[in-house]
This record gives C-alpha cells, sequence and structure tokens, in this order.
C-alpha cells in the first residue's frame, strides 16, 4: 500500500483530465449551434414595436458583453474558464437577470431527490430478488418474478410513463400526473407539503424503478450463480451450513462488491436527470431545465447543467477507483 498516494494522485489528475475535457466539449458544442440567444432577445424585444437601429445596436453590444460573448470563440472560452474557476456561471440568457447558479439551485433537489430514492429502491430490490433467484433456481415463485422485472428492463421507461398517466390519471384517477406540488401550494416546510411532494413523485419514481430493477437483477444473479460454484460456497453445503447463512455471508457479500460500485455510477450520474420522464411528467428537475435551456439557446444554463453532470459522474468514477483497493484487497495500486 506504500504506492497508494502515487495512485491517488494518478487518479486524481485523470478526474481532473476528464471534468477539463468534457466541459470544454460542452462548451464548443453550445457555441457552434445556429442560435444566437443575443438575437433572440433583441427579436423578442422588437416584436413589441418599432427600435431605433443604434439602439438596438447599443443593446446587441451590451449583452454580448454582459453574456461573455465577445471576441472569438477563444477569448470567450478563456473568459468562461476565468468565470467558472470563481464559482460564477454568470446570468442565465433566458431568465435574465436571475444568476444561472441560482435556478440550478431551484431545480437539482427535486432531481436528487427523485433519482436518489428511485435508484436506491431499485438497487435494493433488484440485488435481493436477483439473489434469491440465483440461489434458489428451483423456486417457481422467483422465476415468475424474475421473468417479469427481465422483460420490463428493455422496455423505454418513458412508455412505462404514459401507460401510468393513463392508468392512474385517467382510468383510475389517484394519483397526480404533472408537476411537483399542487398549484398554489404554500411552500414553507409542512407536513402537508411534504406528503404533496411525495404523491406527485410516486409514479416518476415508479416509471424508473419498474424498469430498472431488471438490470440489477440479471447481474446479481450471474453473479450469485458463478460464486454458488466456488469451493468454500460447496464445502459450507456440504458442512451443513444453513442455507440462509451461506447466501448472506458467503454468496452475497461477495457478490455485493461489483454491484456497490455499479450503484455509485448511478448515484454519480443523478445530475444528468431523467430528461423524458421529467418531461412527461412536468417535473421540475434539471433534466426538464436543461432542455428547456437547449430550446432558447441559453448557452450559460446549458454549460452550467452540463459542467455540473460531468462533475458529478467524473467524481463517482474517481471515488470508486480510489476505493476499491481499500474494500477488495485483490485490486493492486502498482
Amino acid at each position: 500500500m506504500a504506492s497508494y498516494p502515487v495512485f491517488l494522485l494518478r487518479r486524481f489528475g485523470q478526474f481532473l483530465l476528464v471534468v477539463f475535457i468534457g466541459i470544454s466539449a460542452t462548451f464548443f458544442v453550445t457555441h457552434l449551434t445556429p442560435i444566437d440567444p443575443v438575437e433572440e432577445s433583441i427579436g423578442s424585444i422588437q416584436q413589441m414595436g418599432q427600435s431605433d437601429p443604434r439602439a438596438v445596436e447599443l443593446m446587441r453590444q451590451s449583452l454580448r458583453a454582459l453574456y461573455g460573448l465577445e471576441g472569438s470563440i477563444w477569448q470567450q472560452y478563456l473568459h468562461f474558464w476565468g468565470r467558472l474557476a470563481t464559482g460564477d456561471l454568470g446570468p442565465s440568457l433566458s431568465a435574465f437577470p436571475t444568476p444561472v447558479s441560482t435556478i440550478i439551485l431551484r431545480s437539482l433537489p427535486w432531481t436528487i431527490g427523485l433519482m436518489t430514492v428511485s435508484t436506491l429502491i431499485t438497487f435494493i430490490l433488484g440485488n435481493i430478488v436477483g439473489a434469491l433467484a440465483g440461489y434458489y433456481r428451483k423456486n417457481m415463485a422467483l422465476t415468475a418474478v424474475s421473468l417479469i422485472f427481465i422483460a420490463m428492463q428493455p422496455i423505454p421507461y418513458y412508455i412505462f410513463a404514459f401507460v401510468l398517466i393513463i392508468l392512474f390519471g385517467y382510468v383510475w384517477p389517484i394519483l397526480p400526473i404533472n408537476g411537483g406540488y399542487e398549484m398554489n401550494t404554500n411552500l414553507n416546510l409542512s407536513l402537508a407539503l411534504i406528503l404533496d411532494i411525495l404523491k406527485h413523485s410516486i409514479l416518476p419514481a415508479l416509471s424508473l424503478i419498474l424498469v430498472g430493477t431488471g438490470s440489477w437483477l440479471i447481474g446479481m444473479r450471474a453473479l450469485v450463480s458463478n460464486i454458488i460454484t466456488e469451493d468454500y460456497v460447496v464445502f459450507a453445503e456440504l458442512g451443513g451450513v444453513q442455507k440462509r447463512r451461506i447466501l448472506r455471508s458467503y454468496i452475497a457479500r461477495n457478490a455485493m462488491v461489483p454491484q456497490f460500485t455499479g450503484l455509485a455510477m448511478s448515484l454519480g450520474a443523478i445530475f444528468n436527470g431523467t430528461v423524458i420522464t421529467e418531461i412527461v411528467f412536468g417535473y421540475p428537475g434539471i433534466g426538464n431545465l436543461l432542455i428547456s435551456a437547449v430550446h432558447a439557446g441559453d448557452y450559460s444554463l446549458v454549460l452550467g447543467l452540463s459542467a455540473l453532470s460531468i462533475v458529478g459522474v467524473a467524481a463517482a468514477v474517481f471515488i470508486i477507483d480510489v476505493l476499491s483497493p481499500l474494500i477488495d484487497p485483490r485490486i493492486k495500486v502498482e
């Protein structure tokens, strides 16, 4: 483990490189799109009435200076990194003068709450059913449940979203199908508000859970199927150790190591949001916000959301890399 600090520094350098390349690529992609937010803003103003050409030109110059769009694309690129280094994402182009950071912080808790809960439920449910199905392979009930989840896994989650909307919004209208809370609700923290938010999140979360459980189940069942052939499992069974203990202590603990790696990746990816699900249910998360920003040509907001997503995923990979040698002694750092 003497080389672990070197390993840690090397992985941290890779983390910084991934973040730099990812954010840089996003910057150039957004700035090469045909949508000009300044011209969009001026066009909206001109639709309200005639404007003096000199006033329009002065407005154009002011907006470009304000949004950091002056000079060549390379000058804009350097200016962007200078602001980003200080934590300044600039004002939103589509919701001026609200700062980008403020807009993101409004939507981020919704996505984190929805994605974290649905990911953890999916992880727990998929691994429990997968472990049981892999060990008790002749159990017909477990086989049937596994087949149901596996059959749902390749179906796009937005298909389930539409099905859930039809079932629980129209056929059996017991759950809300749009938004994060009821309109005109008092947003002061209270039990009523919490219950309202939970009620609005049931259908979006359910659409993600039904589709996502199958992938965890397949992975866990495959791992268990391989581990049960190991000598120490066979010897434990021959020695009369209870099957529950064998499954819990000998099989599941070893199978969970790669599964926790996948969980860390999934939690790091929650900053991506669930774009289609949030749009279908009108959920006020960052996925919905990203689509709105793209349609509005809001460079600043798109870059802010993309940077958040890139840093989140890269940080998850970095944490997995540096913790793996400490968790699993079979992994070498040399």
